[in-house]
């Protein structure tokens, strides 16, 4: 049997004719696994070396753990990690993904498309990322990748150093906050919450919230308002373990769900803070 960490994409015909197919596959972790041993599977078929008893089910029991210390496990980071990319400037090959510079003649590259924001910021793809690491991260590639460190480079690496910075704003503010982070892990499995609609999203839920922002709309103190602020963190914060318990399993529509009551508390959340200097 082959072992998740033996698995490797296979360039199939489609794939070579057609590499934005690699980069627009989204798939949960656990079926980017098993499509990718479908992939073999198809491949090898025709040339009688695929074995029937694949046990695809030890596979699934490997998710989890592949979900949480495998970065590549990412449908993005699947898409780009056997690409091989050369130096715009020296054509020297470059190993890391993704390389924000060459090391050989030092030069600035340009992002490459469909990079997962986990990757870029050199994140776990999980949920309950380490938030004091991708702020560390962060600083350390703004310093390196400032616009203003290029301005007596030529335009190219002027562009690219732009592109990059941009990038890495968007990544990060993306990936800080829990809302933020769980809307975009649902984007990479191909599952969006539309704007403006309840999402299904129960009456009595409607109800509950509907009472909360009353009471907000009518409160007479800041103290008051404080302390709505207080309950709803709280809702937060709880929501945020269940959406990790949800995506732990590969649960993605109870995720979806979870994040949509988040969204709702999390505008709440906004409002009291836009309350709060009405009393002032």
């Amino acid at each position: 049997m082959l072992s998740v960490n033996s698995l490797r994409i296979v360039g199939s015909s489609r794939a070579v004719l057609h590499p934005s197919w690699l980069t627009t596959n989204r798939v949960l972790v656990s079926k980017a696994v098993t499509c990718t041993a479908y992939s073999m599977s198809t491949s090898l078929h025709r040339r009688g070396t695929w074995h029937s008893n694949m046990n695809f089910r030890a596979l699934r029991k490997e998710r989890e753990l592949f979900y949480f210390t495998n970065q590549s496990a990412s449908p993005r980071n699947c898409c780009t990690s056997q690409i091989k990319l050369n130096c715009w400037n020296c054509k020297h090959l470059l190993d890391k993904r993704p390389a924000f510079f060459c090391v050989s003649c030092k030069a600035v590259q340009p992002p490459v498309e469909g990079t997962s924001y986990f990757k870029i910021m050199d994140c776990d793809y999980t949920f309950t990322l380490d938030t004091q690491k991708l702020q560390k991260t962060y600083l350390q590639l703004q310093r390196s990748l400032h616009p203003d460190n290029f301005s007596q480079k030529s335009v190219k690496e002027q562009e690219y150093s732009e592109s990059q910075s941009a990038l890495i704003n968007k990544a990060y503010n993306t990936l800080l906050k829990p809302l933020s982070r769980g809307l975009y892990m649902l984007e990479l499995e191909g599952m969006n919450i539309e704007e403006g609609t309840d999402s299904g999203a129960d009456s009595n839920f409607l109800m509950k919230l509907m009472e909360i922002n009353e009471a907000l709309d009518e409160a007479e103190s800041p103290e008051e308002a404080i302390m709505i602020g207080r309950d709803i963190k709280e809702k937060l914060a709880d929501l945020t373990v269940h959406i990790d318990a949800a995506l732990r399993k590969g649960e993605l529509q109870a995720a979806k769900a979870i994040l949509v009551q988040m969204k709702y508390y999390a505008n709440i959340e906004e409002k009291v803070k836009e309350k709060l200097p009405e009393f002032l």
